[in-house]
């Protein structure tokens, strides 16, 4: 279950933790409102990461799936106690347990399931 542990590393003190969990030819797609970032190597990703600004934010999962090697989650952004907005999210699991690819689309306007 490494998107779980991918979020939960993402949500900590150090996000950049979250590249242990990703392979060196990671690919990904993150979709939010504002804008797209992809790319196609774990390097791209850090860099991704490297410019998120620090937040006091969690990703908080309603629901989850695993199907074969993909696995898919959805739920809440909140930050600071506010609840921004819903993500939808999988990652394709590489046979050595990491992340191969990654999307995630993230909307401020539309909930699939209510809101807590």
């Amino acid at each position: 279950m490494v998107l779980r542990e991918y979020m939960a590393r993402m949500d900590g003190q150090d996000p950049e933790k979250a590249l242990e969990l990703v392979e060196p030819g990671f690919r990904f797609l993150i979709a939010l409102p504002g804008g797209r970032r992809s790319g196609q190597s774990r390097e791209e990703f850090a860099a991704y990461i490297a410019g998120r600004q620090a937040v006091d934010r969690t990703h908080e999962i309603k629901r989850y799936a695993v199907d074969g090697d993909v696995e898919t989650a959805y739920g809440f952004v909140v930050e600071k106690g506010v609840t921004t907005g819903a993500f939808l999210s999988a990652a394709q699991v590489s046979p050595h347990g990491l992340m191969a690819r990654y999307q995630s689309f993230f909307t401020t306007d539309f909930d699939l399931v209510d809101r807590p």
